[in-house]
């Protein structure tokens, strides 16, 4: 499976795209005014301790109180032997208290962001733990004998008189050489102290460690093997782009290109055409059926349809057909549009056992190439499977989209008759509370056309039982269900 990774720079946004075999599968946006937090480190002040909800809010300098919970607390993390007990959290935090926490989760709508005081400092292969002395490996590397090399690696690259800290070996590092380990541990024992005396000399609410920018995150966590080109359109970006992958990825720097092509990089892969395609709820399958996607406040739900797909053979055949084609367009959907939390998947219903268990086993191999963690659970008897995928960021509707302001978020709008109606019953109530010689209605378009329309016998019917005049009078920008009523 061939990568390519493309990266669009403009004063205003990075925008990153992995390209698999020509295909979109992820997107990842940071806007100049609003870089996502994750991964930094503050120095924050403990503004409100909430014993019921075992947590705090801890001020760090940002628009909103972040959250931090008893068990993300250093403290409460237990001792390295893997037992772990949380005491209370009026224990462990004092009201004004000065304490270092890193952002897990950005702020997402009107929560603000995750904190933990496990502090965690990342790099290409490995991850440091300034407070632990544990040296663990991803679980995604299975083989014993090479998670024991691995941990003998790291052991030799520390040596006798290892400083203090603990590692965790990343899935990357599963190909990686003695000389790349030791690379990642001095680069990150250094950004270590520079943290240590930033800590020492910045006051309380301020930025103690700021992760990369994202096109420099994406050489980092997105880089593998298999990845057969870095384009990126921005000569200023590919030179700094260029220098980190001699310094930490000399396998890959040549890979690493600048395109100066007229034509924006984006559209040479047809990568706009999939993000607009990505913000729409039906996603339609090359057999004819279709996925609706729908995320709300709990979770999202993928409804899966056979559409126009009629089959072959029999019913059992052509549902089993199109909920394993689903299988493939839900796990590349769940990526391109970074969808987290609660997931519903409801499959069409089959009879059949076999088909069921090999349409989840479908998913779970097409879900384990996604590099954020996704929970399956077993298919329900009404066809349905949840999932969580890990949720960090916004998702990307939520980046690139704002609640419509007629519907509010609804996703639909009053008919026009229901508004006409609604007008009606506000004439009656004027009429009963105060004396008017005339009404004069202020619409859109279309409800003003209905009014002159069908509903202008009504309209008439109501000026009778009131005795007064009504006038028409269209505002042309008035959404579908504003309206105001004017005593004249």
């Amino acid at each position: 499976m061939s990568e390519e990774i493309l990266i669009n720079v403009t004063p205003q946004e990075t925008r990153v795209a992995v390209v698999e075999n020509g295909v979109l599968q992820e997107v990842y946006i940071e806007r100049t005014h609003s870089r996502g937090i994750v991964g930094n480190v503050y120095k924050g002040k403990v503004v409100r301790i909430l014993p019921g909800m075992q947590a705090a809010f801890v001020d760090i300098g940002l628009e909103r109180t972040a959250f931090l919970h008893a068990s993300d607390i250093r403290a409460a993390a237990g001792a390295d032997n893997g037992v772990s007990v949380t005491p209370p959290i009026h224990e462990l935090l004092q009201d004004g208290q000065e304490i270092l926490v890193q952002v897990v989760k950005d702020p997402l709508g009107t929560k603000g962001a995750r904190l933990t005081m496990q502090i965690t400092l990342p790099a290409r292969y490995l991850v440091y733990l300034p407070y632990s002395k544990h040296i663990g490996i991803s679980q995604k590397i299975a083989d014993e004998a090479t998670r024991e090399r691995l941990r003998a690696m790291v052991k030799s690259a520390l040596g006798e008189n290892p400083q203090e800290g603990g590692y965790i070996l990343r899935t990357l590092a599963e190909a990686a050489t003695e000389d790349e380990i030791e690379t990642d541990i001095r680069y990150l024992q250094r950004a270590w102290k520079v943290c240590q005396e930033r800590i020492l000399n910045t006051p309380m609410q301020s930025l103690i460690h700021e992760d990369l920018p994202l096109a420099l995150r994406a050489m980092r966590d997105l880089v593998r093997a298999n990845v057969e080109k870095i384009r990126i359109d921005s000569r200023e970006i590919f030179i700094k782009a260029r220098d980190f992958g001699i310094e930490f990825i000399p396998e890959v720097a040549e890979r690493i290109e600048h395109y100066p092509g007229e034509r924006p990089i984006f559209d040479l892969y047809s990568v706009e055409d999939e993000i607009q395609k990505a913000l729409d709820r039906k996603v339609m399958l090359k057999s004819g059926g279709y996925l609706i996607l729908d995320q709300t406040e709990a979770m999202t739900t993928i409804d899966v349809n056979t559409g126009a797909y009629v089959g072959k053979h029999n019913l059992e055949e052509t549902l089993f057909k199109t909920n394993l084609e689903a299988t493939l367009a839900i796990a590349r959907q769940l990526r391109l549009r970074n969808l987290g939390g609660m997931i519903i998947v409801d499959f069409i219903d089959m009879t059949e056992a076999e088909h069921k268990r090999q349409v989840l086993r479908a998913l779970e191999r097409a879900l384990a190439r996604d590099r954020t963690k996704v929970y399956l659970t077993e298919m329900s008897p009404l066809g349905l499977v949840e999932l969580t995928r890990k949720r960090t960021r916004e998702s990307l509707e939520h980046v690139l989209c704002q609640p419509c302001p007629v519907c509010q978020g609804r996703g639909m709008v009053k008919t026009p008759q229901t508004v006409c109606y609604e007008i009606f019953r506000e004439i009656l109530r004027e009429a009963r509370q105060y004396g008017a010689d005339e009404y004069l209605i202020l619409a859109s378009q279309t409800v003003i056309d209905l009014l002159l329309d069908e509903e202008a016998g009504s309209l008439v019917k109501l000026q009778e039982f009131i005795g007064k005049p009504i006038q028409l009078k269209v505002e042309a920008l008035y959404t579908q269900e504003q309206y105001d009523v004017v005593l004249v």
